[in-house]
């Protein structure tokens, strides 16, 4: 529900039941969001029934669209500081989530420059060994040590091995594939397709691995859209709530 619908214009308040229904959800799921004060409080009427307003409304379409846009952690974040009023801390937070995602979608069009690249020699104005430690590779790459361990663990990347010690040896194969997998880990799900797209840049295979990386980046104009959108019922929210008139914030004029 992007704000009320059009067959509850004129309805001021709501059962539990009709909310869920209106937002397709449980009436379980309602109480967990009270239970979590994620919206403002609930008055009850006779017998402790519970009645929603259209400010529970608002409250309830934004966070389902913050859910589906940021993730749970954030959208609860963002949720629990506009209740308390903390109005411009909550707008920061999901602008900062919107400067990520501008990050990825850099990083995924710097990846797709290396899909004709037969020779990985440099990367980031550094030139690539032939026998990088593990060290190395994650400061090249911008990732951590354990990431690259992690990911060797689920077959994505296959380092030599020091005869003498085992200590991990890294070249620009394994190298091209950690920075692949560090730029697309949030917009190639699972593990097959990474592996696949992998294997595609290694045979030089330009068509299959254009085709993952459109992929990539269609995911990620989704998400920002859904971003946007969850930031429109935000505003309308806190618009509705009366919210952004604390003399603090003084988001809104009117």
């Amino acid at each position: 529900m992007d704000h009320a619908p059009d067959d509850a214009k004129e309805k001021e308040t709501w059962t539990p039941a009709q909310a869920a229904r209106l937002l397709n959800v449980s009436t379980t799921t309602l109480r967990r969001y009270e239970q979590l004060e994620l919206i403002p409080d609930v008055a009850r009427k006779g017998a402790g029934r519970r009645t929603y307003t259209r400010t529970h409304m608002e409250a309830f379409s934004a966070l389902r669209a913050l859910l589906e846009a940021y993730g749970i952690s954030a959208a609860y974040a963002a949720m629990r500081r506009i209740r308390e009023k903390k109005i411009l801390e909550a707008l920061w937070d999901t602008n900062r989530q919107q400067a990520d995602i501008h990050q990825e979608r850099q990083r995924v069009a710097e990846m797709m420059e290396l899909i004709g690249q037969a020779d990985f020699a440099k990367y980031g104005g550094r030139r690539i060994s032939d026998r990088m430690t593990i060290r190395e590779a994650a400061e090249i790459a911008g990732v951590n040590a354990s990431a690259i361990r992690h990911w060797e663990k689920e077959g994505l990347i296959f380092p030599a091995r020091e005869a003498h010690n085992g200590y991990r040896i890294f070249g620009p194969r394994e190298l091209r594939r950690i920075v692949v997998i560090s730029s697309l880990r949030r917009t190639v799900y699972f593990i097959d397709h990474m592996k696949k797209l992998l294997d595609d840049l290694d045979t030089h295979n330009a068509a299959a691995a254009e085709k993952s990386f459109a992929i990539a980046l269609e995911k990620l104009n989704r998400q920002l859209l859904l971003q946007h959108r969850a930031i429109a019922a935000v505003l309308r929210y806190i618009d509705g709530a009366g919210l952004g008139e604390d003399s603090q914030t003084k988001v809104f004029e009117h």
